[in-house]
This record gives structure tokens, sequence and C-alpha cells, in this order.
């Protein structure tokens, strides 16, 4: 009896609690809203235990913030009253939108996802604490100058400071590009570089690129039997003011190229075997301009007789090698004779290949006191019987006297000729820069930098 009495009292007491929580939150949700934001009234049924813990967990339920991880303005934290806050407000306190990162599009790429950034990478300080940009400029050429000219031209390629530092002219002095079949570009980059020496024979030379109009600094300088057009030539040679020892040999050259070979005054060694394309009256002024020479190689040149006369007559009295063969009938003992007396200090000279020389040289021949070497091959008019004259010539040391006489014959001349050497150099020396004798390659009795060595590829 007392039992369902209770339970009676507790469904009353049940249904009027809901009905007073009901009419609370209406009036809240209802009410607008003031000035001040303020708390909500919270519920409270004092009637029974039961009822106080149920209001209390349901005034919990109402007025407890939720928790986020968003911070939210201390105004706004009171529930249910932010339903009044201006947007402005809530769009301000409000969590920025999710960035989704873009991928690239198609099959290919589903599994490359495109990064919009990425943090600065950190230098990664070497373990003994010694950076390369702290070194000066004098140590690192230091380094470089230990290197091979094809590991030179890689650290070029590292950053600008060592590409300066590369291509400075104290590392230039001497460069080697045999067995270099083609030349573009690179040509133009080592002479700008302050190169001295520079032996590229037998190469095929593209138009070089020059930076500036600046001269050259080269002073010895070997293009011998290479394959370049006349006017790459012009471009190159003009810029040349220093030259001392230089070969063409095999080259076709022109007016202009004779004109800057006459600028060029310091010229000791000039090597034009095989040449042409140049008139005698040039020919003239340069030999009249470039009075230091003292080897000079005109042989089997494209010359007619006012050519040989040209050197006859013009040629400087500082010549001590002189090689003007091959020239048949073009050289007459006139032409001869004005070279003798214009040249006492010769010590080799090489006359083949001349029909009209004969023995009538031989009384001038022999008042060169200095004379080491000679050469009078396939000369068809000296008789093999004078040749043992030269008997009288003390100072001579070499004799080369090659389809003038027998095989049979020659033992006994050198047994007439004892202190000559006869037919020992079947190839002229005078002005070449590289002795085929000789396997150092040296360029002109220069031996070339051991740093540099020979550039196959780069």
């Amino acid at each position: 009896m007392e039992s369902s009495l209770m339970c009676t009292v507790f469904r009353l007491y049940l249904q009027e609690g809901l009905v007073q929580w009901n009419k609370a939150f209406a009036d809240v949700t209802c009410k607008p809203a003031k000035p001040q934001v303020s708390r909500p009234q919270t519920i409270r049924i004092t009637l029974l235990r039961p009822f106080k813990e149920l209001s209390e967990n349901l005034e919990g339920s109402l007025c407890r913030p939720q928790r986020t991880k968003w911070k939210r303005r201390p105004s706004c934290s009171g529930g249910l009253d932010t339903e009044n806050t201006p947007n402005e407000l809530i769009q301000q306190w409000s969590p920025p939108h999710k960035k989704f990162l873009t991928s690239a599009k198609g099959k290919e790429n589903e599994e490359n996802v495109f990064v919009l950034a990425r943090p600065p990478r950190k230098r990664r300080e070497s373990s003994a604490g010694l950076c390369w940009d702290s070194l000066p400029d004098e140590l690192l050429l230091g380094i470089l100058s230990r290197l091979s000219l094809q590991d030179l031209l890689r650290t070029s390629r590292v950053c600008k400071r060592w590409n300066r530092l590369a291509f400075d002219e104290s590392l230039w002095h001497s460069v080697d590009l045999v067995g270099k079949a083609q030349l573009d570009a690179e040509l133009g980059q080592v002479l700008s570089a302050g190169a001295l020496r520079l032996r590229c024979p037998h190469t095929c030379i593209a138009q070089p690129s020059f930076k500036s109009a600046q001269k050259l600094r080269v002073q010895h300088l070997d293009l011998s039997s290479c394959t370049v057009e006349t006017s790459v030539l012009e471009d190159i040679l003009s810029r040349c003011k220093h030259l001392q020892n230089l070969s063409l040999e095999g080259l076709v050259l022109s007016e202009s190229i004779i004109h800057s070979l006459a600028q060029n005054t310091e010229i000791v060694r000039l090597n034009l075997c095989g040449c042409s394309g140049f008139s005698p009256d040039s020919l003239a002024e340069m030999l009249k301009s470039c009075t230091r020479i003292e080897e000079m190689n005109v042989s089997w040149c494209d010359f007619n007789n006012l050519h040989v006369q040209a050197i006859a007559n013009n040629v400087p009295s500082s010549i001590t090698q002189l090689n003007i063969s091959g020239y048949r009938q073009n050289l007459t003992m006139e032409d001869v004779k004005a070279i003798l007396n214009r040249c006492p200090n010769l010590t080799n000279l090489d006359l083949s290949d001349s029909v009209l020389v004969t023995t009538d040289s031989f009384p001038v021949l022999q008042q060169l006191s200095s004379l080491r070497h000679l050469a009078l091959s396939r000369c068809y008019q000296i008789h093999p019987a004078s040749l043992i004259d030269f008997e009288k010539f003390l100072n001579l040391q070499t004799l080369g006297v090659f389809g003038l006489i027998q095989d049979s014959y020659l033992p006994i001349l050198c047994k007439g000729l004892p202190h000559i050497q006869i037919n020992t150099q079947p190839f002229s020396t005078v002005a070449r820069p590289t002795l085929a004798t000789r396997k150092d390659r040296t360029l002109w009795g220069m031996h070339k930098n051991q740093r540099l060595k020979l550039l196959q590829s780069v």
C-alpha cells in the first residue's frame, strides 16, 4: 500500500518537474538578447533528492560549454546566447576552412602529390667546420692550378665564383689541344682566358666566340694544317699584337692577315710553309715591319719570282735560320747572293729544290762563318764531284744533298768529309713548332706546363 503510494507521488513530481523544465527552456530560447550576455537561469527542483540530481544533470547538459579544440571568446562561451551574436563575430572566431592539396590529374600521376610549399633547406656544415666560401681566392687558385685542363673546365660550372677563378689568366699559361678534332666556342674561351701559348694543329676550327673586342695575350700560336676559313683566321689574328712565335703552315692567307702579322713587331719565329693568298707587296711590308725575326720558313709557298725577290730584298738582317726551298726556277743566283749579303749571321740555310743554284754560290756560302747546317737537296745544277769542296767549310756540321748522289757513293763522300754529317736530316726544322724527332711535344723548344694535359674531350 505504501509502496504504491510512493510510486504515484514519484510519478506526479516527475511530471511536474518536466513541465517546469520545459517552461524554463522555452523562456530562455524565446527571450530577446540583452546588451550584456549572462548565463542562463538554472532549474532547481527541491522536492526530493532524485529530482535535485535530475535538475543538476539537466542544468549541466544545458549550461556546460562543449569542449572543442578551437578557442572561443569569453562572451561566446555562454551556450545558447551565441545564437543572437552578430555573424561578423561568429565568422571571426570560427575555425578556418581546410585547404586541400591539389593533386595532379591522370592515372599516371595518382601517386605523385603536388606540393604547394616546402621549407627552405638548411646548409649542411662540414664536420671540420670549414666552408669553401670562407677560403680566399689566392688559396683556391693554388688548388685549381694543380688540376688538369679537363678538370679545370669542369670546375668552372660549379658556381659563378669558381667560374671566375677557373678562367683566371694565371691558370692559362700554356694550353695543348692536340687531338681535339673540332673547336667551336672553346678556342675563343681559351684565348679570352689569357692563354700565352696555344697549340692546336690539324684541327677543324669554326667561328670562335669572343665576348669583347679586347686584344689577346697569346704570344706563341701553332695553327699548323688547321681547317679554318680565312675570315675566322682574320678575326683571330687581328686581335693578336704580342705574337713571338707563329706557325700557319699549309693555310690560305689573305692581305688582311699579312697586314695583321705586320703589327706584331716582336715576332721571332714565323712559319709560312705552304701558304698562299697574298701579294709580294704585302709580303715586303711585313718583312720591313718585323725586324726581329730570327727564324723564317717560307718554303713551298705559292710564290712567283716577284715573291722571291721581295724576300731577297727585304729579309731582315736578324735572320739566323732561313728555309726558302721549293722554288725551282724562281730562285736565281742573284737572289741567293742578295740573301747571303743581307743575312751574315745565318746558321741554318735550306735552298733545296732550286734548279738554278750552282757551285758559284760556294764562295759566298763559305763567307758565312756561323753556318752550321746547309741543305742543297735536288739542286741538280751542282755536280756531285764538287761536293768535296765542302771540306773547306770547317764549321759546317750537317749537309743535305738528297738526290744529288747515289747511295753507293755516299760512304765515299762521308769518308772525304769526316767532320760533316751527310743526309742525316730529311726534314727541315726551321721555325717549326714541334720537331718530328722529339716525343715530348715541345712548342718551339719550350716545355708546356705539365699541369695542362692533352685535351681529348671536354
